[in-house]
């Protein structure tokens, strides 16, 4: 499995460095050290307690649907003409941008500051690693 510092796990926890401390002292995180006597963390271990601390707003739709990529933002960008319109939604850390006709802005009653659901159902999602 790989092993970072606890620098780096506390980078992608979105925590801060003492707070992964804590963690390794209270047995939620087992530590190890590197060749060079630097405390580090199992990679696997540190993605588990990520999907375990994830913490998406609540979806504010009773609506069921197949698509299971849902992100529950705020909308903090609407560029609009007459046709197109591009929306920007912040849905906790990542950004989403959708593409949609300037009728369903209107429609949808989208406005800066509103809550939205960004729903993604898509057969081709690419991974990359660093």
């Amino acid at each position: 499995m790989p092993q970072m510092r606890l620098s780096e796990a506390a980078m992608f926890l979105g925590v801060s460095d003492d707070t992964v401390r804590r963690w390794v002292e209270s047995g939620a995180l087992t530590a190890s050290a590197d060749d060079a006597g630097r405390k580090t963390v199992d990679g696997h271990a540190v993605a588990l307690l990520a999907r375990e601390q994830a913490r998406a707003a609540s979806d504010p739709s009773t609506v069921g649907r197949s698509a299971r990529n849902r992100f529950v933002g705020l909308v903090t960008d609407i560029t609009m003409d007459t046709v197109m319109a591009q929306v920007e939604l912040q849905c906790g850390p990542f950004r989403v941008v959708s593409l949609m006709s300037s009728e369903a802005v209107r429609d949808l009653g989208l406005e800066l500051g509103s809550v939205a659901v960004a729903v993604v159902k898509s057969t081709s999602v690419i991974v990359e690693t660093p």
